[in-house]
């Protein structure tokens, strides 16, 4: 099957947001919505046809648009739809080789989930051989941690190996991370928020959340390994997050809509599935290592669902921000190319992976590890998301 072109990926059903500039304004930041190898100038368009929306869209960053709600996030897409149906909105195009991108929202909160059985079965095999491998608690709620939005970086950002205490027989010592390592992770951005005090139901998922975008949850292993007994990942994850430039909206993957693995165990109320309403989404996700694929994990196999996660992240009365981003912790599948990290892939680096360029056990200086997924379309076709890209340098 010859590989998909960016015409069939990002095409007139993806449509995702993004946030560029230009050589000749490089400081004049405008959204854009990116359609195959072109970027549209959605804030110039807005204003050309006459759209109610010029204001809102002619902003820096995404934000105003996510703050807008449902009801405007609908407008702008159908207004968009039609310009192109009408041959009008590619007036604003810019060749996508000629941007540049950049974050396109202001982050919030970060929050980081653990929601696949896979993985935290390979984990829990690896560091407690002799125990249950996944924690009692596994199956009834999605674990997950409040992460740093400060250090939130878009593709392409260089990522500079982190430094930090780490264990070894003569005691802790401090230097950069031995064992840095990465998470193939689907990540959800909120857009309108929500009242202090007051849980949202999975029922305001989409009330809620804006789009899709990749994430890469770098990890220095060594570091977390260390640090993380009793109160959870700190400066082993917060030192860089890695998220795609494009913002899939919601609606572009209403087609990928599945249901989540079968439950073994009983749910409470407020994480109970809806059968009339799929939450889950089949993605899939191809990780590189300097060009070699090394994992494709497959979104779908994720036990809890992101409409779960987003209804336990605040059943407890906590308010969503605009500009909140959640991920689903690393997607791996039952199958051993489909392990999203190399402490999977390599087990802990007991089997180090053979590529061209010598093994890995875990990253060096200069590797590059892109992630790159697609999911199922209307009418047979697929859909993009955002690729997330970054590069390891030294400390």
């Amino acid at each position: 099957m010859p590989a998909d072109t960016p015409a069939d990926l990002y095409g007139p059903d993806n449509l995702p947001y993004g946030v560029f500039t230009t050589a000749d304004a490089p400081e004049r930041r405008r959204i854009g919505v990116r359609l195959g190898d072109t970027v549209l100038d959605l804030g110039a368009a807005a204003a050309a046809l006459g759209s109610p929306h010029a204001e809102l869209l002619s902003a820096p960053t995404l934000n105003p648009l996510l703050a807008a709600g449902r009801a405007v996030w609908t407008a702008v897409r159908t207004e968009l739809r039609t310009w192109l149906r009408e041959g009008r909105a590619e007036l604003t195009a810019v060749p996508l080789a000629d941007v540049t991108l950049h974050l396109p929202f202001e982050v919030a909160d970060y929050v980081d989930f653990y929601a696949s059985e896979h993985h935290a079965t390979n984990v829990g095999k690896m560091f407690r051989p002799d125990s249950e491998p996944l924690t009692p608690n596994w199956k009834h709620l999605p674990i997950g941690y409040h992460g740093r939005a400060g250090t939130v970086v878009v593709s392409g950002t260089p990522v500079v190996r982190p430094q930090g205490q780490r264990r070894t027989p003569d005691g802790p010592v401090f230097g950069p991370s031995q064992r840095l390592d990465i998470e193939a992770e689907v990540g959800f951005v909120v857009g309108a928020p929500s009242r202090l005090g007051e849980p949202v139901p999975q029922s305001a998922f989409r009330d809620h959340v804006f789009g899709v975008c990749l994430v890469n949850d770098w990890s220095a292993r060594d570091v977390q390994a260390w640090e993380y007994v009793p109160l959870g990942p700190f400066l082993g994850k917060s030192f860089a997050t890695s998220v795609s430039a494009w913002i899939t909206p919601l609606e572009a993957l209403d087609a990928a809509r599945v249901a989540p693995p079968e439950r073994t165990h009983p749910l409470l109320d407020y994480l109970k599935d809806d059968a009339d309403d799929p939450a889950g989404f089949d993605v899939r996700i191809t990780v590189t290592l300097n060009g070699q694929v090394i994992s494709e994990p497959p979104f779908s196999a994720m036990y809890w669902t992101a409409a779960q996660q987003l209804a336990h992240m605040t059943v407890n009365g906590a308010s969503l921000r605009t500009g909140d981003l959640f991920a689903s912790g690393t997607v791996s599948g039952p199958e051993k190319h489909q392990r999203g990290c190399l402490l999977e892939l390599t087990w802990s680096g007991e089997n180090p992976l053979e590529l061209p360029d010598g093994t890995r056990s875990f990253l060096e200086d200069g590797d590059e590890v892109v992630l790159t997924a697609w999911a199922p379309g209307p009418d047979g076709g697929r859909v993009g998301l955002g690729e997330v890209a970054g590069r390891v340098v030294k400390s």
